[in-house]
């Protein structure tokens, strides 16, 4: 039985902006991680559209929840290739950078689902101040970052904006590499009270701690907010109003866990802003999550998502 609790409100109107990156993935299948000088033949690679932007704003889409997908596009030859692919599906570009070069994600996947990234980053995280117009903060009461936005040269511009936005709710997930972003930054986007998204490797790296629970505690006493960190199949937990709650994940079959991350809390934004209890929108996060990590690739269609969230979102309870 999962527990009941309140959580932060969002309206359901208010938009989303999902800042961070939208790329190629080049998703390489390995019979395992090549060592040092090993001459490894692979199974198989595809190219497929990917970044962690994508795969949120794509869940935010699929539950019919306001948003913008704020991400650069860059040129070159992967820069194409996004341009085309968001084209296709109808939906805006936010800005084009013509010199930059757009990067790409090589996705290592090992024949146990688990991946391994190899980012080239290019112009899909870098940001202008001038960008952010009246027009795109227009709705909006929230925004998602994933963080590696934070290790570019326009970093600076990007907290500096954040500082000035102080009415939004952010989401804060950036991944393993908190443990590389300048402490500056990172305690500049702490003090905006984020609630924030990691793994439980992640926390307990990031804080030192062996135990989930001490690592929660201690980024709560961080960010003064709810603390999210999944769990692989073993479910998620959360650090609210003083209490660590846990909400179990119902076993799948992994294909690869690409964009299971990114489906958790795009699943947590979707469902705060239809006004579900956190525990309720936790429960859904797994279910999308362990959906996610069953097929090949990041995306999962319309039928899979509302099939894994049944239809939850399409319900008049949570669409007033």
């Amino acid at each position: 039985m999962v527990t009941s609790f309140q959580h932060t409100k969002l309206s359901p109107k208010g938009k989303t902006l999902v800042f961070g990156s939208t790329v190629v993935d080049v998703v390489i299948k390995v019979p395992s991680l090549p060592t040092t000088a090993q001459d490894v033949n692979i199974i198989s690679q595809h190219h497929q559209l990917g970044g962690c932007a994508y795969n949120v704003a794509h869940i935010l889409q699929l539950a019919h929840v306001p948003h913008q997908l704020c991400s650069p596009v860059g040129c070159g030859v992967y820069g194409e290739f996004v341009a085309h692919a968001l084209q296709e599906k109808n939906i805006p570009i936010f800005a084009r950078l013509q010199d930059t070069a757009n990067g790409c994600c090589y996705c290592l996947v090992e024949p146990s689902g688990e991946r391994t990234f190899l980012s080239h980053h290019g112009a899909e995280y870098l940001f202008r101040r001038e960008w952010f117009t009246q027009q795109v903060l227009e709705g909006a009461d929230s925004i998602y970052i994933c963080g590696l936005e934070l290790e570019e040269e326009t970093s600076p511009d990007l907290v500096a904006f954040l500082e000035e936005q102080g009415q939004f709710q952010i989401f804060f997930a950036p991944g393993p590499r908190i443990t590389t972003i300048r402490k500056d930054f990172l305690n500049r986007i702490f003090a905006l009270s984020p609630i924030l998204h990691l793994n439980e490797q992640e926390a307990c790296s990031f804080t030192g701690t062996e135990k989930l629970q001490d690592a929660l505690f201690q980024l709560h006493e961080r960010t003064g907010n709810d603390v999210i960190v999944t769990q692989g199949a073993e479910g998620s937990s959360c650090f609210h109003h003083g209490k660590i709650h846990f909400v179990p994940s119902n076993k799948t079959r992994v294909v690869d866990t690409i964009g299971a991350g990114d489906a958790h809390i795009g699943t947590i934004i979707a469902g705060l802003h239809l006004g579900m209890e956190l525990s309720q929108a936790l429960e859904i996060a797994n279910a999308v999550s362990a959906a996610v990590v069953s097929v090949a690739g990041a995306s999962l269609s319309k039928e899979a998502f509302h099939q894994a969230t049944k239809n939850y979102f399409h319900s008049n309870e949570f669409h007033p």
